[in-house]
């Protein structure tokens, strides 16, 4: 049996509070194969980013892990730190939420994407600096020749996500982790991201990681997904299974909560939310983290964490009490319903 491009397993990340070790990841797992795409969705807090940041070592100062995190059968988790630099960059890359801050202000745009070059594939200033031209102008920079020397505030928004993706792909990684790739992008510009993202990796073969908090952008972008919500899954599968039949609720809340481009709806009609907010880490329930904000909680979903049930053929797995899937589910039929 082939050995997964990236395989994640009982991962589980805790961080430091005033009350103490808090668990901010709860026993996440998942494999990733080289060409596929992989969704990561859920609210501000869920764990996705930190689920991202143990993949590459650069979880904050107090965090610990334990579990294990396999790329191409090799243990990344409790690897030195200088193992791990020889990683990044070469053999993983990563797109960050904001490019303004990923970006260095001090040095001009064409010596940070040669930099990774020279570091790992020991290139000279000269290549370095050609092949990150080629780089740039790969990814739609425009005038990407005459602005090498540039520097960070001298881009657009837009602009400068292009740089971050062209020092990400500098080494051909195996995986490409794109952290909310689309933040403060207007709506064109979020889609032409999103398919250069996707163009690369088939391109090159690489698999992707794409972590976002938006249920529309997962759908249309995503071979498999995950549902995240205070640290845990709460719903994963192929993309087309997980739409197909939504059935966690807090993955419908979520969908409930989006606006829909050409919907009519009365003026001044509220979208539905979700009631409650995301508790403190040192709060979440020892059970499933969102009970209490969930209309179907009962007593053991404060007390015990639910089992993943998976349905018949697709794959698609639910983690909750009062969920059950329909062995026989046809046409039009619901394939999970209510206990």
């Amino acid at each position: 049996m082939p050995i997964p491009l990236l395989e994640v397993a009982d991962l589980h990340i805790t961080l430091p509070t005033p009350q103490g070790r808090a668990a901010a990841v709860r026993s996440i797992g998942f494999t990733l194969e080289r060409g596929q795409v992989l969704g990561l969705v859920g609210e501000s807090g869920s764990g996705k980013s930190l689920t991202a940041l143990a993949l590459l070592g650069l979880l904050p100062e107090g965090a610990q892990a334990r579990g294990s995190v396999r790329l191409n059968g090799q243990e990344l988790l409790g690897l030195p730190e200088a193992a791990l630099c020889r990683i990044r960059g070469q053999r993983i890359g990563m797109v960050f939420q904001e490019p303004m801050t990923a970006l260095n202000p001090l040095h001009r745009i064409g010596d940070q994407v040669a930099e990774p070059l020279r570091l790992h594939q020991k290139l000279g200033r000269a290549a370095a600096r050609q092949q990150a031209q080629a780089l740039l102008e790969r990814v739609g920079l425009p005038e990407a020749a005459q602005r090498m020397d540039a520097y960070p505030h001298q881009f657009s928004g837009g602009q400068r996500q292009r740089i971050t993706i062209a020092m990400a792909l500098a080494c051909g990684p195996d995986l490409l982790i794109a952290d909310e790739p689309t933040t403060a992008l207007d709506v064109t510009l979020q889609q032409q991201i999103l398919d250069l993202l996707q163009d690369l990796a088939a391109e090159r073969g690489m698999a992707l990681l794409l972590i976002s908090h938006d249920l529309g952008l997962i759908a249309q972008n995503t071979d498999q997904m995950l549902v995240m919500y205070g640290g845990s899954v709460m719903e994963s599968g192929p993309t087309a299974a997980v739409f197909a039949h939504l059935a966690h609720p807090y993955s419908r809340g979520l969908l409930a909560a989006r606006p829909v481009l050409g919907l009519r709806q009365p003026l001044r009609q509220r979208l539905p939310a979700m009631s409650g907010t995301l508790p403190a880490l040192a709060d979440l329930p020892a059970g499933c983290p969102f009970a209490g904000r969930c209309e179907l909680t009962l007593a053991a979903c404060h007390r015990d964490a639910p089992p993943a049930q998976t349905g018949a053929d697709d794959g698609h797995t639910v983690r909750c009490w009062r969920m059950e899937p329909t062995l026989y589910a046809g046409p039009g039929q619901a394939a999970w319903r209510v206990r």
